[in-house]
């Protein structure tokens, strides 16, 4: 791997990535768990967001991805779905504008009609090892980005979804252990993590169930867009490695499936073989 930042942008790239990440295993194959069904993917034109939209096409579902402006990255995403037989939305914009948000749902809605599987993917993270240091700007896209936008875009799917739809949050491992230069970030991704367990209890009787993935090191375009001396990223871990996307994309297909319907406010860790908090 790279021993530093790439010129990625932000938040990265995937086509310029020199070590591209592994989408979807070519063992993996799909059984239908997802017929029929309609997924919002936000972040969903690389990384874990595309993976996720490639296992669900890959379970019959179509997908609405929504991303900043990767656009390359985006194209690429849809046409790996098509390739799967399914239809593929892409649709740009910044989730901290609330009026984005209301749009990116009307197109999802006028395109698909409803949706059935919301995954609130999509984050940002600003490395620094002064906690002192962190600005305000930063802070304030931090949060925006990774919790508001967040709370705000699943209010407005919601009216939309019927009794079994599923909302799936993309918290981490840093919400559970914190992380020495990424303190705003995990605090958000803690947020995360009570947002899903605080809004299971309220939508529970109306039968839309909320859950979340916390993934651990996970080789996506924001690794090295965003953090210095990644030669090592992962290799803290049990396994002694970093994950890949097609690694974590599965438990959202467990999330979104009927073999899931007896759980509801809980977090599955994939993050090769760490302890954490339930």
């Amino acid at each position: 791997m790279s021993k530093g930042k790439e010129d990625l942008g932000r938040p990265g790239l995937e086509a310029n990535m020199k070590n591209k990440p592994e989408i979807i295993k070519d063992s993996y194959k799909g059984s239908e768990k997802l017929k029929g069904k309609i997924a919002l993917i936000t972040g969903g034109d690389s990384g874990i967001g595309r993976a996720v939209a490639v296992h669900f096409a890959k379970e019959g579902a179509d997908v609405a991805i929504a991303y900043l402006s990767e656009t390359e990255d985006a194209r690429k995403t849809q046409e790996l779905v098509e390739n799967e037989g399914q239809n593929c939305l892409t649709i740009s914009g910044d989730l901290k504008d609330f009026d984005f948000c209301k749009e990116l749902v009307s197109q999802v809605i006028d395109e698909y009609g409803r949706i059935d599987i919301l995954v609130n993917n999509a984050a940002t993270q600003y490395a620094e090892k002064d906690f002192t240091n962190i600005s305000v700007d930063h802070l304030k896209e931090t949060f925006e980005t990774n919790i508001i936008a967040m709370i705000y875009l699943t209010q407005k799917v919601f009216p939309h979804m019927n009794s079994g739809a599923r909302i799936i949050n993309t918290t981490s491992i840093t919400g559970y252990r914190g992380h020495e230069s990424l303190i705003d970030y995990s605090s958000t991704k803690g947020a995360i993590t009570s947002f899903t367990r605080a809004l299971s209890a309220q939508l529970a009787s109306k039968n839309i169930l909320v859950n979340g993935v916390a993934p651990g090191p996970i080789w996506t375009p924001l690794i090295p867009a965003t953090l210095d001396n990644i030669e090592d990223f992962g290799e803290d871990t049990p396994l002694g490695r970093c994950g890949q996307p097609s690694e974590v994309a599965p438990a959202y297909v467990y999330l979104a499936s009927e073999d899931s319907t007896y759980m509801t406010g809980q977090i599955l860790h994939i993050n090769g073989g760490e302890v954490v908090g339930g």
